[in-house]
């Protein structure tokens, strides 16, 4: 089997000219030039004419032209005015192409996307804000029916984590989706490579939240709290975290029929939702 070479640099280069800018480090910009790397996210969108695609970071494009040559529709958000407009350019012979120049953090999504629940995420984004980013989509109002997202692979391995190695982050993206890392991508694959390597992460998104509380931020919260010294046994941890004695702690655990020398990270979805609802003497 043939294995296509990673784009040259100046190539990128040459587009970022054409675009009158360069790489911003503040942007946390490490534009994809595997062309392999970028084929196997395609495949993992498992898209059709009949998906509404959401870019987010298209950067110089690598991504978006096979996007828009397999769904309906794409919506390509870029917060580098000049890249916006250079892809814009590019791709003006796509009409199944919105290039909106913004902040995937402070726009609308229903403005972007319309109301459908059906729309998928594709992003390459920039390390510094995935997790603001992971939870707009997996636990903001208009969630996305799947997501393809490349990340720093340290957080790729949190997300996807299990019982035992498990951390806020795990338990709060597990509540809607079965993460799975797709492929690990060495730091040469980028230009400019950042420092470490990363990892293509799938969102298979679930119909129904894995546990059901009348409150998921409050919960959230209280998950938050319980991890305020993962290092530590549970009641220590969740002591510190709720602001009580380490033997008040301990009780609640008790009640939860959660030993209390346990690692906060070795608890699963349904022992954290009990211990919410004995900590708040509710009925979840």
């Amino acid at each position: 089997m043939l294995h296509k070479k990673k784009g040259p640099p100046g190539n990128i280069h040459s587009q970022l000219q054409s675009a009158h800018t360069k790489v911003k480090k503040r942007l946390g910009q490490n534009f994809l030039i595997d062309e392999n790397i970028r084929d196997t996210i395609i495949e993992a969108a498992d898209l059709s004419a009949a998906d509404i695609v959401l870019e987010v970071g298209p950067g110089v494009g690598i991504l978006t032209e096979k996007l828009a040559e397999r769904a309906g529709k794409v919506v390509a958000v870029e917060l580098d005015e000049s890249l916006a407009k250079r892809l814009k350019q590019k791709m003006a012979g796509h009409g199944n192409l919105d290039v909106i120049h913004a902040d995937i953090l402070h726009v609308d999504l229903k403005d972007i996307v319309g109301s459908s629940r059906s729309y998928k995420v594709v992003a390459n984004i920039p390390y510094y804000i995935t997790s603001p980013i992971l939870h707009l989509f997996m636990h903001g109002e208009l969630k996305p029916g799947l997501m393809v997202i490349m990340m720093q692979e340290e957080v790729a391995e949190d997300v996807t984590a299990r019982p035992g190695k498990m951390n806020f982050l795990s338990v709060s993206m597990q509540i809607f989706s079965r993460p799975e890392i797709v492929c690990r991508v060495p730091a040469q694959s980028f230009y400019p490579p950042p420092k470490v390597d990363s990892a293509v992460v799938k969102f298979n998104m679930l119909t129904e939240a894995a546990i059901s509380v009348k409150n998921m931020d409050e919960f959230l919260q209280f998950v938050h709290s319980g991890f305020a010294a993962p290092r530590k046994q549970l009641h220590n941890s969740l002591a510190i975290g709720l602001k009580k004695e380490p033997e008040e702690a301990g009780e609640l655990l008790k009640l939860a029929k959660i030993d209390p020398q346990r690692r906060p990270g070795t608890l699963e979805l349904a022992e954290w939702r009990d211990l919410y609802c004995i900590s708040g003497g509710i009925s979840c």
